[in-house]
């Protein structure tokens, strides 16, 4: 086990959190969320106390396709990481994507990113054995490909010298079907939030980078992000916190 300084106490030998609001957190809770602007820091600050006492603590960071989660869970870790033994780990929920052959045994193909075009289930189980194999051997989580746009099964290690696991996806607040399964596995969960414009330009412009003519970029974000964006938008309420984009380093690629 490696200690780290910060914290907050377990509830329920670690498996049921406590969920109640604290005030000397900032944003934090429903009430509080448009009354205090966090930085970074106080995301690092906020994220170092989920793991204080030693058990494995998960942190789920939700939000509309292109809001910065990745980019954000990316930064934590690796600020929460510095030099020395992986503290923190991130796992993507886009590794549960079904495999492209498999939506097209379905016909789901042309709604890829919708919520049946995932292993909810599957997700929800991975997270649940993270929290309880805290010690011993490597668990592994798959990753996403997007070059390919595929799931890489087996692409992410979270050693067992990691006492927070950053998740980060669209649905881990959704309440129906297997999601509803996902969030009582999480400490928290912080929603991304970014200027609507802002959001569907760097879509779009991700979309071209990995292979999509313009044209087809901003027809499919037109035709299947946004659809799911809208969804994600109305579970905003569920966060722990709202975070904005000011708050989300800029990464240049």
């Amino acid at each position: 086990m490696i200690p780290r300084p910060g914290g907050r106490h377990a509830a329920g030998g670690g498996r049921r959190r406590d969920r109640r609001r604290r005030p000397d957190r900032p944003g934090g809770g429903s009430d509080t969320l448009s009354r205090v602007t966090p930085t970074f820091e106080d995301l690092l600050h906020r994220a170092r106390t989920l793991g204080r006492d030693g058990r494995r603590a998960l942190l789920g960071i939700a939000g509309s396709p292109g809001a910065g989660k990745s980019t954000l869970a990316g930064e934590l870790v690796r600020a929460l990481n510095g030099t020395g033994e992986p503290w923190a780990a991130h796992v993507p929920m886009d590794g549960f994507h079904l495999a492209d052959a498999e939506l097209d045994r379905l016909g789901r193909r042309d709604r890829k990113g919708a919520p049946d075009t995932f292993d909810a289930a599957g997700y929800a189980a991975l997270l649940r054995r993270l929290r309880e194999e805290t010690y011993g051997d490597v668990v592994y989580a798959p990753g996403f490909e997007r070059v390919l746009e595929q799931p890489v099964a087996g692409a992410v290690p979270v050693p067992p010298t990691a006492r927070l696991v950053v998740t980060e996806g669209n649905y881990l607040l959704l309440d129906t079907g297997a999601w509803a399964r996902v969030r009582s596995q999480l400490d928290e969960v912080w929603f991304c939030e970014l200027d609507e414009e802002e959001r569907v330009r760097r879509l779009v412009a991700r979309h071209v980078e990995f292979g999509k003519r313009r044209d087809e970029a901003a027809a499919w974000v037109a035709r299947s992000d946004g659809p799911n964006a809208e969804l994600v938008a109305r579970t905003r309420h569920r966060a722990d916190l709202v975070v904005p984009a000011s708050a989300v380093p800029r990464v240049r690629r």
